[in-house]
């Protein structure tokens, strides 16, 4: 397939900027906004009926004019039934330093780090022409955080070396509160990082740290509705993926084939195989909750539709055709246009009926990003 075929116009009103939330004004005049994780818009896929829900259907199974929303996810589901969670945790890894002498400010986002005993990080810079190898960082005006640049990587790629003299975890402590969370440029680029969003970036079953952007559709996920589908019967798989910023990379290919993707690291345990698998072995829907998730399994899923254990990288790109070897079940956000995720919801779903669906999440006036709405792809 081509670009071009993923191209829509997104009115820039609909990325949302913010979980799902109701807004309030106090007396004073300030607004706050009280957050629902589950409350956002849900849109449904039937790929073999090739139909599409939109709306809460009434005592006589009609359609009401009230939209479904997330935690309506539960109807379409029975007890059994088991869903793939992504539960990497998101590190606070924006963070902004000065230049020695010139003191021009840095935004350094960090990727991984190379070397815990010679405190080693993969980072990038903005803006990178100002940033060589040699030249200082400093994270604080008279604080002991300071970098030294050891290598370039790519064009806004670098090495850092951190000049901190202490016990590792003390370090890291002390580099991560100098962090925001790392949350897309297409949100911060339009409002400021808020300390609530080292909360809503992040899922409430996060437990192995190592992503530097949320596997997004976990984020719909509220404590209550986790225990509503656990009182349902249906069964929690968890792998780890440590989500990188390829999903954010521009396609700058036509021909979607010679696209390469950036690598992230997977780990699939034996639990998450074995819970998997008993529910594809006796005939249970196996539901992937994002795209990261749906990669990751597509990379360990062996060639009798099984779930293996699973630890190393995947770089692995799907878009149609592609025939998925273990869920049938999906759910996703809606995504911006050409991006990689878009692609593999349209794999999942079938080209023709998703891109339907983002017709008209477009026209009813859905979210779309990371704190969108949410797609669900039945293989009914």
């Amino acid at each position: 397939m081509k670009l071009s075929q993923f191209r829509f116009r997104l009115p820039e009103e609909q990325v949302a900027l913010y979980p799902p939330h109701r807004t309030f004004t106090n007396a004073d005049g300030t607004v706050e906004r009280i957050y629902s994780r589950d409350q956002a818009r849900l849109m449904v896929i039937h790929r073999k009926r090739q139909t599409i829900e939109m709306y809460k259907k009434d005592a006589d199974g009609n359609d009401t004019d009230q939209f479904l929303s997330f935690r309506d996810l539960v109807d379409y589901f029975d007890e059994g039934d088991t869903f793939v969670f992504n539960d990497t945790r998101v590190f606070p890894a924006r963070l902004f330093g000065t230049k020695e002498k010139t003191d021009a400010q840095i935004e350094v986002f960090l990727l991984r780090e190379l070397n815990p005993e010679l405190r080693l990080w993969d980072v990038l810079v903005e803006p990178a022409r100002k940033i060589r190898i040699g030249n200082k960082l400093f994270f604080e005006e008279d604080g002991p955080m300071v970098a030294e640049v050891i290598d370039n990587t790519t064009s806004r790629g670098r090495t850092l070396r951190f000049l901190y003299d202490c016990e590792h975890e003390e370090f890291k402590r002390e580099l991560y509160a100098l962090g925001s969370a790392p949350l897309p440029r297409y949100i911060i680029d339009r409002r400021p990082t808020e300390p609530e969003d080292a909360e809503n970036f992040q899922t409430i079953f996060a437990r192995h740290e190592g992503a530097v952007t949320a596997p997004a559709t976990g984020l719909h996920f509220s404590r209550e509705l986790m225990k509503l589908m656990e009182i349902r019967g249906f069964n929690f798989a968890y792998l780890t993926v440590h989500c990188g910023l390829g999903c954010f990379e521009s396609i700058e290919v036509e021909d979607l084939t010679k696209h390469k993707m950036s690598s992230e690291q997977v780990i699939i345990g034996e639990e998450c195989c074995k819970l998997v698998n008993e529910a594809k072995q006796n005939g249970r829907r196996v539901c992937t909750v994002g795209i990261s998730t749906t990669r990751a399994t597509e990379s360990a899923v062996g060639t009798d539709g099984l779930l293996k254990p699973f630890d190393g990288w995947t770089n692995k790109f799907i878009f149609p055709p592609y025939d998925f070897g273990l869920a049938n079940t999906l759910i996703s956000n809606f995504y911006h246009p050409e991006s990689t995720m878009m692609m593999l919801t349209a794999a999942f779903g079938g080209y023709d009926i998703v891109m339907q669906a983002y017709e008209l999440a477009v026209e009813k006036g859905y979210q779309f990003g990371c704190f969108g709405d949410a797609l669900l792809i039945l293989d009914d």
